[in-house]
């Protein structure tokens, strides 16, 4: 990792020469890297390993983007809230985060971080947990409004998959509802070509083709050169809903397990260039694309759910969710739930009959 780095481990380490750019936070097991500076988590991998989901920059040719957090704004800006400084994606991304505590609670090394977003005259907090022995990381926020009147916001997490671990025909994604939407293409402003028609409804993971077959885009394609963007409902059956990322070839899995009341909706933007360096968004957020504030607060709501959340004035909303990096058993291949049950995650490969189960105390 180039640059300082504080590591938290049992004990707090503090650097002497200034502050860190990076915190890292490990049980022996795990080990995470945060940025301090928009607060994205960077690198994660089991202890004594190099394989990280979010990318190698060797690989890419540039810096990662990792998980970061879209709030409050997750897409473009008008014309006046560019003018007016508000970047996209929200100022969460952009600023310093102040590390406010860390340390060991009990069995849990956790860090809290704090971060004023001036513009949209709001703090967002969030807290990590790392329990020792476990391969599940808790991660709790707090978006707190400084204003006298309630308001609607726009909240995103932008887990961001790359290469080595994102590789055409190998790395699946699964995700926890069927009902799904591809984007318009209008609203997509790259340079690669598209391959999926545009506002079309389907049933994941088989999405319309512009040449009006089917793909199942679970995987990458054999020869990649496009970019796509997809949401999904999570099954409004379920509590939790989930989103997970299996390599199939080398046996990892990451996953997230999320309250569906805060995320009901999971993106899956997809930039697959010819030279795979490949980036796959698994964003799951208050609204169903990443677009302007104006756009989400006037579609108002898509498949009877609303796409975006209130927050009250002079208070505080809040999520939690859980994210998880270990090594699958021979023949896992998919997907087909993960449970919160007993202080454990369960994840399940019907097909194949198998089942892992990991240590998760904090629960949801």
């Amino acid at each position: 990792m180039i640059g300082r780095s504080l590591v938290l481990c049992g004990a707090v380490a503090v650097l002497a020469a200034g502050e860190p750019r990076a915190v890292v936070l490990s049980n022996g097991r795990l080990e995470l890297t945060v940025a301090t500076r928009g607060g994205a988590m960077t690198r994660l991998a089991l202890q004594g390993d190099s394989l990280s989901p979010f990318g190698d920059p060797a690989v890419m040719g540039h810096a990662v983007l990792g998980h970061f957090v879209c709030v409050d704004g997750f897409g473009g800006t008008s014309e006046e809230e560019r003018a007016a400084g508000l970047p996209g994606h929200g100022e969460a991304h952009t600023l310093p985060w102040e590390t406010v505590s860390s340390g060991r609670e009990g069995p849990v090394n956790t860090i809290r971080f704090a971060v004023k977003l001036p513009i949209v005259q709001e703090t967002f907090t969030r807290t990590l947990s790392l329990a020792d022995g476990e391969n599940v990381i808790a991660v709790d926020s707090e978006l707190e409004s400084w204003l006298g009147f309630d308001r609607p916001v726009n909240w995103g997490e932008h887990p961001t998959i790359g290469a080595p671990f994102l590789a055409p025909l190998t790395t699946m994604v699964d995700v926890s509802g069927r009902r799904a939407r591809t984007r318009v293409h209008d609203d997509m402003r790259q340079n690669l070509a598209r391959t999926l028609a545009p506002a079309r409804d389907f049933e994941w993971p088989l999405a319309p083709t512009l040449d009006g077959g089917v793909r199942d885009i679970r995987s990458a394609p054999a020869n990649p050169n496009a970019i796509d963007h997809t949401t999904t409902l999570v099954d409004p059956a379920r509590r939790y809903g989930f989103v997970t990322a299996l390599d199939t070839a080398r046996h990892y899995l990451l996953g997230y397990v999320f309250r569906r009341a805060e995320y009901p909706w999971v993106q899956d933007w997809q930039s697959y260039p010819r030279d795979l360096k490949m980036y796959r968004g698994l964003e799951f957020a208050t609204q169903p694309f990443d677009v302007p504030r104006r756009d989400v607060i006037g579609l108002g709501s898509l498949f009877g759910v609303p796409v975006y959340r209130w927050l009250p004035a002079k208070s505080k909303i809040s999520s939690r969710f859980l994210m998880f990096w270990t090594k699958t058993p021979e023949g896992f291949q998919q997907v087909d739930d993960v449970r919160v049950e007993n202080g454990t995650l369960v994840i399940e490969d019907h097909r194949a009959g198998l089942k892992i189960t990991l240590a998760a105390a904090a629960g949801l």
